[in-house]
């Protein structure tokens, strides 16, 4: 597996280099089909008298989904430490997930004796949105986004491409990139939807009702 390492803020001394090899077999021991591990090492300072951190983010990338950790402290052998231990747990935890789907898969379940499917939630339209829907009588709101010309701060912005995944694989996803939440298509309404950690509950999940009228529709 190719180590690629890399400092912002913060040189990259060789004993830093040989630790980073040392935890890189116990990374591959676990993902033997990996290709490539990125390391970066962030040295943050700050005026307001706060202690200086470094931050250590891995990005393991082959086979299968990008599953990423990062971790925190004044130093970064111990960030190093506590970002290795972060993404062996999800690591592990996804095979464990992936063993436990062969044992008992998820999904719709067809017998052939009997004729039954199960494991699957399907609620047949009625005839009134089926009609709606063949004679043209479902409404398609449309408005342009109207950007602001300021912004007091400084917001960060990502953009990633859709996919469609049911809400079970997105949990998973969440659980690899070691993320609080995760963006979607549900592929069982195509809406977009966002799982989350809820406190007190394991997971919820969050779905736009693609048909609302637009704001200024309501207020009117």
């Amino acid at each position: 597996m190719d180590t690629n390492i890399v400092g912002v803020g913060v040189g990259i001394t060789d004993r830093f280099r040989s630790v980073v090899e040392e935890k890189v077999s116990r990374i591959e021991h676990l993902a033997p089909r990996a290709h490539t591990l990125e390391v970066k090492v962030t040295h943050r300072s700050y005026r307001n008298g706060r202690m200086e951190d470094d931050t250590v983010e891995l990005t393991l990338d082959g086979k299968g989904p990008v599953v990423r950790a990062e971790a925190t402290d004044a130093d970064k052998f111990a960030a190093l430490d506590l970002a290795v231990d972060k993404i062996s747990e999800q690591v592990r935890r996804a095979k464990d997930k992936r063993v436990d789907l062969r044992n008992h898969p998820r999904g719709a379940k067809f017998e052939k004796n009997t004729g039954e499917l199960s494991g699957i939630d399907v609620e047949p339209a009625s005839v009134e949105v089926l009609r709606a829907v063949a004679t043209g009588e479902v409404p398609i709101q449309s408005a342009e986004a109207e950007e602001a010309d300021y912004s007091p701060v400084v917001i960060r912005q990502k953009q990633f491409g859709a996919e469609w995944m049911t809400v079970e694989d997105a949990v998973d996803r969440m659980e690899l990139v070691g993320h609080d939440f995760f963006l979607f298509i549900d592929a069982r309404s195509d809406q977009p939807s966002v799982v989350y950690r809820r406190k007190g509950w394991d997971y919820g999940v969050i779905a736009l009702a693609t048909q609302a009228p637009p704001a200024a529709q309501v207020a009117s």
